[in-house]
């Protein structure tokens, strides 16, 4: 069992032609349909690592992704399209199909592509996500913001003052650490692509149209998305199942991640 906070290292693999970084976590004996990782907007595919680890060691090949902009994947443009972007990762990874997790931001990509490419997603799994700030104009105004935020104060700074609020209050000092750091890592080009696709998205509409097996799951104490927004995406997916993460925060996938690998094996176990 992979203890939360802990480093584990992946096998780094580079998609020249769309200029993405992925970590891929084989399956030593690989007997579960393999599993795609979209980290939120302030984390990297070090984000998903330890989760990876867990179902890897579980028969699901995993593979974690620096989405563009972020970690070690190439600068795209800030009008970039996420969701088309890692329908192309899977070609180019040779995935016919994939369960999809995303988290925060990551869910509402994962999201998009389900909706575009159902046949390619065995299940679908939103943690700690939203609909896009799109719902509202103060929050999607608020999201932009953030992108000046970052660059007048430099992502140091910037994470000083928002990683705190992605975990619970009695989260282990190692997972605090970690979430910090790797949000100092992020860069103005990825986190403003970022930001404006999230600002501009509002799925509400799109999620009820949804035809893949979905599995929701939000930390116990998020203070960020919170679970009255992961009880809507529920309500809103056809026949999604809602799960809580207990004593976890915004960033669950690091914070209890073999509680998270857990849900999802039981979620897969019980869907046809």
């Amino acid at each position: 069992m992979t203890a939360a906070g802990t480093a584990v290292r992946g096998q780094r693999r580079w998609i020249s032609s769309v200029g993405v970084s992925v970590i891929s976590y084989p399956a030593a004996r690989a007997t579960g349909t393999p599993v795609l990782m979209l980290h939120g907007i302030g984390g990297s595919a070090e984000s998903c690592s330890a989760a990876a680890h867990e179902l890897s060691s579980h028969g699901h090949p995993a593979y974690s992704w620096d989405a563009p902009g972020y970690g070690e994947s190439a600068d795209l443009p800030e009008d970039a399209d996420h969701a088309a972007t890692v329908i192309a990762v899977l070609d180019r990874l040779g995935l016919e199909k994939v369960h999809l997790f995303g988290t925060s931001w990551g869910g509402v990509v994962a999201a998009q592509v389900a909706d575009r490419v159902p046949h390619r997603v065995a299940s679908l799994i939103l943690a700690d996500s939203t609909r896009g700030s799109g719902t509202d104009p103060q929050a999607a105004a608020a999201m932009l913001a953030r992108s000046t935020e970052l660059a007048e104060l430099g992502p140091r700074e910037f994470a000083g003052r928002r990683a705190p609020r992605l975990v619970a209050p009695q989260c282990p000092p190692a997972v605090g650490t970690a979430v910090f750091e790797q949000m100092t890592q992020v860069r103005l080009s990825g986190y403003t692509a970022a930001a404006r696709m999230m600002a501009a998205t509002d799925n509400t509409e799109l999620l009820t149209r949804l035809t893949v097996p979905t599995l929701v799951l939000v930390g116990e104490l998020d203070v960020v998305t919170g679970v009255a927004e992961s009880e809507r995406l529920a309500a809103l997916v056809p026949g999604a199942r809602l799960t809580v993460v207990p004593g976890a925060g915004h960033c669950a996938v690091t914070e209890r991640p073999a509680a998270v690998a857990g849900a999802l094996r039981e979620f897969w176990a019980e869907t046809p």
